[in-house]
């Protein structure tokens, strides 16, 4: 039962939600939004730069917390600037640093703090092969497994991406980065990108198998680079409707209505003795994945659909459980409509997303279900999200949290 204190602020969140939808239906207004900033360096912009930059700030409450700790907070969940450019059609470099989860229980006095630093989350050049295909080398997100595992944070449906898609954070990554080369391209309709990277000696699973008597995810640490020191991954997606841009490798989360896309897809990763067992020997990660996508206007009215799913098959190892990372399975799934209306003004778009996940450690699964709303005040440029989510791991407590986010990216 929810006592009289929670439910008032519960409300509270709430009435805070809508005043400020209000006031920004009543302001002065959208403006259009026209590119962005791109400095050209000829007349006809085919040499230029090109900056993006973006901020997500939280509102959440979580009554699942111990009496000492607060149950409303806010926080940055990310400050990220990121430029590309080309004076060649031939090449192009990128560059994209910011932070990640700014609060006030990790802020550090002088800025110095590990989770309080600027740190580059992607940093790579690019080299035009022909018409059809690019190579490219460095600090890069072009990966493998499914669509959200190239999820762009700048146009998500769901107020944040499915944390179980991006398989690999911190375990043989910089933050779902590799160092490494790659390929990408069409044929035809389907788009490619293939990689072969370095593993991350530094991992957060820095147990020690012998001592937990687990298996761990330290190939490189604990069996060197010559055994554990590369990673290979893919993704393919067919484009039956609206080609997709694969300019850059962040993928689209909802077009608001403005594409009509169905796209299904297929990806892998695979690292050989990427974990090492509780008896000393090395054993492989492999995920692989197969997921669709579907987004499209209906009607004349302004209404739009979007449309996700997939199957992820994760193997980290024999009862591997660590954190968000399990061997098993997982199915995800969300959908969004978006409210007829007119594309300068406020728009509405309330979605639900689900998640059912085995974990053969404990023989036992995890159900995550989400339900919310974004607000587009100038499409993903300036919107809000509030959203609440329920998890639950077998027959324990469920978890509950009610987040609400601004956004602003220009």
């Amino acid at each position: 039962m929810l006592t009289n204190n929670l439910i008032m602020k519960r409300v509270l969140i709430l009435k805070l939600f809508f005043f400020i939808v209000s006031f920004s239906v009543y302001s002065q207004g959208n403006t259009e939004y026209t590119g962005g900033y791109k400095i050209k360096f000829n007349e006809d912009g085919s040499k230029y730069l090109r900056i993006i930059a973006w901020g997500q700030f939280w509102a959440q409450y979580n009554d699942n917390v111990s009496d000492n700790t607060a149950k409303l907070n806010f926080g940055v969940r990310r400050a990220r600037i990121l430029t590309f450019t080309q004076l060649n059609k031939k090449f192009l470099i990128l560059t994209h640093f910011g932070l990640n989860s700014l609060s006030g229980g990790n802020q550090h006095p002088i800025g110095a703090g590990d989770r309080s630093q600027l740190f580059f989350h992607g940093f790579w050049g690019e080299w035009k092969l022909s018409d059809q295909i690019s190579a490219g080398a460095g600090l890069h997100y072009w990966n493998g497994i499914s669509r959200l595992n190239n999820q762009s944070t700048l146009n998500m449906l769901t107020l944040d991406n499915n944390r179980e898609s991006w398989a690999t954070i911190g375990l043989s990554d910089q933050f779902a980065r590799h160092i490494g080369v790659y390929v990408k391209g069409k044929l035809g309709k389907l788009q490619y990108r293939f990689a072969v990277n370095e593993a991350g000696s530094s991992t957060l699973d820095n147990r020690d198998p012998g001592v937990d008597n687990t298996t761990v995810y330290g190939g490189r640490r604990i069996l060197g680079s010559a055994d554990a020191g590369k990673v290979f991954q893919g993704y393919v997606d067919y484009n039956f409707l609206d080609q997709e841009s694969n300019f850059l490798p962040y993928k689209v989360g909802t077009y608001i209505g403005s594409k009509k896309v169905f796209n299904i897809g297929a990806g892998f990763f695979n690292h050989p003795n990427g974990v090492v067992q509780a008896d000393g020997q090395g054993d492989d990660v492999s995920i692989f994945a197969f997921d669709a996508f579907y987004d499209a206007p209906i009607g004349s009215n302004g209404s739009a659909i979007t449309a996700y799913g997939v199957f992820q098959s994760n193997d980290y190892g024999e009862n591997y459980n660590f954190g968000p990372y399990a061997t098993g399975n997982m199915i995800y799934s969300h959908v969004g409509y978006l409210i007829p209306g007119q594309k300068d003004k406020t728009r509405f778009q309330p979605y639900v997303s689900y998640q059912n996940r085995s974990i053969d450690a404990i023989n036992d699964n995890y159900n995550r279900f989400g339900i919310g709303a974004n607000v587009f005040m100038t499409g993903h440029h300036s919107k809000l999200t509030l959203e609440y989510a329920n998890s639950k791991v077998g027959n324990a407590d469920s978890a509950g949290v009610i987040t609400l986010q601004a956004m602003i990216y220009l």
